[in-house]
């Protein structure tokens, strides 16, 4: 960890953000007396009611917000509510523009380019929500999305919500055993499905997956689909299938309603990767995704109107919605479907900069790949409009910050937030009005009172590595699982482990500068000799050796302990030899510690990930340890997991 900030904003940056603007709110209104956003934060968490309300002000959220008392009161984490009086309308903040500025720009790899004003938008939402109605959708429903990432997906979710119905998606490249364990559990009444998605230039369709999945959820009783490399409808369905436009039909736009539901009432459905079992259905509410999509957009990112903001995601990850969340800040939301390194490993900055984005939002896996692909973005795009880069998906490693002050724009706020898809936010987060530091988040969200834990619950010191627990309740804390009877399920994934804590799984430390080191998943920790190791910090080392493209370290049952074993994807060409694996261990030594140094090293053809690009340790961990993988719809390529078998080396001292 450095004492040197990669970034520090300038007086005017500071000045004229929103978070200064929101202090001063808090300031006036609250009492609020701090001068840091470190105080901000400490503010906000001993005093959640004030805090919470004085987002919905600044917000300028639309909706009654209900009596004065703003907190239930409940003893139980799980049972606690804000502004349970409250009742709103998501969509209807989405859509309060209707002129003829661009609302949605989307990028299909090559293939397609289009571009949604806010008037647009607001009429094809209101003529999609007509058509639901009319064919019995209503309050409580769930309408499924088998969707790309692309307007058309954001007008059905918008009509979907602003009826009362619950929206939950999944993207087109799972595949059909993945789409049936999400859509399966959650039995939707309406299904919409694109025809098919390019990726890497290669056409893949979709239609007969379409037709599968609707053969084997029955509750499911009618079928729109989306052209986007224009298949056609899927033959001999079950249900009736229309192709979108002609499901909205023509004549003039019908008014659109937006009926007030209470604070809670669910939006959205969210799953989890899965790799584990089958996945968690969490239910998320419409009041606490709006107040921390705000908190979050506004505060810690900087969003104004007129902004143009992207994320590259897909509909199957929670920065869809976060992302989407966008509109509410009148802001323009950018999307790009397909290969984000295609078709040039630059592509994605071409768009930055001949669409004037503002707000760059990717994972540390692209900029890992970006870095090794040796793009300079700095030196062949126009990025003068650009103010903030954001990551998530996992830990970001040295290198990959400096590519980004280096090799993208040196007056840039690197964003780095980590939270998931139980919470549809973050727990830690970046502000656009403190100093920036390699390999740091700049601190916890706002409102979100976390906290260290060692294995006793006990907090630990700054410095040591414990569980990340939040201690008491925030507002978008999801409701339930779905399916879930008595909430045993829910319950147990979260507040098992500490008593009335939420215990969320990841493993971290507070740095000497008041930042945030997250080493990896708490499952996924090393244990060599009783040492816990976060892998993070091994892959962080790992990075600076040319020679390797990818790694991924698990931990291995040996000899009544646990070793570290270490397996990497050579660049083309190179071959795993004895002076790079020496290499390798002196690197980790050198910068880590003897404990981080690998048993052994391994070379293997690729490193099993998401489709989010999140490593999975627990799979291969499982796979070498003879174990069965439960589900790998959810992993980008299964076939990798093959490899992991019966390795010779695994079975050597």
């Amino acid at each position: 960890m450095s004492n040197t900030p990669l970034w520090t904003p300038s007086e005017e940056r500071i000045a004229n953000s929103n978070a200064t603007k929101f202090m001063k709110q808090v300031k006036e209104k609250s009492g609020f007396n701090g001068k840091t956003f470190r105080d901000l934060w400490e503010w906000s968490v001993n005093n959640p009611e004030p805090f919470w309300d004085n987002v919905w002000d600044f917000g300028d959220i639309i909706g009654d917000k209900g009596s004065s008392r703003i907190s239930n009161g409940k003893e139980k984490f799980w049972e606690h509510r804000y502004f349970p009086d409250a009742k709103l309308n998501f969509a209807e903040n989405f859509l309060k523009r209707q002129d003829n500025a661009p609302a949605l720009i989307f990028w299909g790899e090559e293939k397609v380019r289009k571009i949604y004003t806010w008037k647009e938008l607001y009429d094809a939402v209101a003529k999609t929500a007509a058509a639901l109605r009319s064919i019995g959708v209503s309050k409580g429903d769930i309408v499924g999305g088998y969707v790309a990432n692309m307007p058309e997906t954001t007008i059905a979710a918008l009509a979907t919500i602003s009826i009362g119905a619950i929206w939950s998606s999944c993207s087109p490249d799972f595949g059909i055993s993945g789409a049936l364990d999400r859509f399966g559990q959650v039995k939707p009444k309406v299904f919409f499905a694109v025809d098919g998605y390019f990726y890497k230039g290669k056409e893949f369709n979709n239609l007969e997956k379409i037709k599968s999945v609707v053969e084997q959820v029955t509750s499911i009783e009618k079928t729109i689909i989306i052209p986007y490399i224009k298949a056609g409808l899927p033959a001999g369905t079950r249900t009736e299938c229309v192709l979108f436009n002609d499901f909205l039909g023509t004549g003039d736009v019908p008014p659109l309603t937006f009926e007030k539901f209470p604070f809670d009432h669910p939006v959205y459905i969210l799953f989890t990767s899965g790799t584990t079992g089958v996945p968690k259905c969490i239910v998320h509410g419409a009041g606490g995704t709006l107040l921390q999509h705000k908190k979050e957009q506004l505060i810690h990112c900087d969003i104004k109107p007129d902004d143009r903001v992207f994320y590259f995601t897909t509909c199957s990850w929670m920065m869809w919605n976060w992302a989407t969340s966008i509109l509410a800040e009148n802001a323009t939301l950018m999307q790009y479907e397909g290969m984000p390194l295609f078709p040039k490993p630059d592509v994605l900055f071409e768009m930055a900069s001949s669409c004037g984005m503002t707000f760059f939002g990717t994972s540390s896996k692209f900029l890992d790949t970006a870095l090794k692909a040796g793009i300079n973005p700095m030196s062949t795009y126009n990025l003068d409009k650009l103010k903030t880069v954001g990551v998530t998906g996992s830990p970001l490693c040295q290198e990959a910050c400096n590519f980004v002050y280096e090799k993208i724009k040196k007056d840039i706020h690197l964003n780095v937030f980590s939270g998931g898809t139980d919470i549809i936010s973050s727990f830690c987060m970046g502000n656009p009005i403190s100093p920036v530091y390699n390999e740091e988040m700049q601190g916890f969200g706002l409102g979100m009172n976390v906290h260290v834990y060692g294995p006793d619950g006990k907090e630990v010191p700054d410095g040591q590595q414990g569980e990340l627990t939040c201690i008491t309740p925030f507002a978008s804390q999801p409701l339930k699982f779905w399916g879930d009877e008595g909430n045993k399920r829910f319950i147990s994934s979260y507040f098992e482990k500490f008593d009335n804590c939420w215990c969320h799984g990841d493993w971290l430390e507070i740095t000497p500068n008041k930042g945030v080191f997250i080493s990896g998943r708490a499952d996924a920790v090393l244990n060599p000799s009783g040492v816990r190791i976060g892998t993070a910090e091994i892959y962080s080392q790992v990075q600076k050796v040319e020679e390797v493209v990818d790694c991924m370290a698990v931990g291995q049952k040996w000899d009544n302990d646990e070793r570290v074993i270490l397996f990497v994807v050579m660049r083309d060409g190179i071959a795993l030899t004895d002076d790079i694996k020496k290499k390798i261990k002196t690197i980790i030594r050198d910068n880590a510690t003897p404990r981080h140094v690998p048993a052994k090293i391994i070379a293997v053809r690729g490193i099993p990930k998401t489709n989010n690009g999140k490593i999975v340790e627990l799979a291969v961990k499982n796979v070498i340890h003879g174990q069965e993988v439960v589900n790998k719809d959810s992993i980008e390529d299964p076939s990798l997991l093959d490899d992991f078998k019966n390795i010779p080396e695994l079975q050597e001292a």
